[in-house]
């Protein structure tokens, strides 16, 4: 079993900052991307952020320059550094995986639970 908990999310003012968390645990060989969705009711789910398997990063247009993703190999975590938040980042926001698991050796695609991140004053 793998398993993705996602923390850090919150109610926080226009031009803040918060910080997520995403640890991947459970039966891992080998975690070959990471990357942050968010969604909005009513809308798709969209990628913010992604560590491809290469370590090259990539971000949604909306975000550059204001959000900074990171992965820590040693401990199977993500995360996202979000400053300058506007309102319009208001979403819940999910951490998404592709890895090798042990048993069964298999390619798998994960995703946490979601953390809600609002950006109100």
């Amino acid at each position: 079993q793998v398993q993705l908990v996602e923390s850090g999310g919150g109610l926080v003012q226009p031009g803040g900052s918060l910080r997520l968390s995403c640890v991947a645990s459970g039966s891992i060989f080998k975690i070959y991307s990471m990357a942050w969705y968010r969604q909005v009711p009513g809308n798709q789910r969209e990628l913010v952020a992604a560590v491809n398997s290469d370590d090259t990063i990539v971000y949604a247009d909306s975000v550059k320059g204001r959000f900074t993703m990171s992965k820590d190999n040693a401990k199977n975590t993500a995360y996202l550094q979000m400053n300058n938040l506007k309102p319009e980042d208001t979403a819940v926001y999910y951490c998404n995986a592709d890895l090798l698991t042990i048993a069964p050796t298999k390619e798998t695609e994960y995703w946490g639970q979601g953390t809600q991140v609002t950006v109100s004053s």
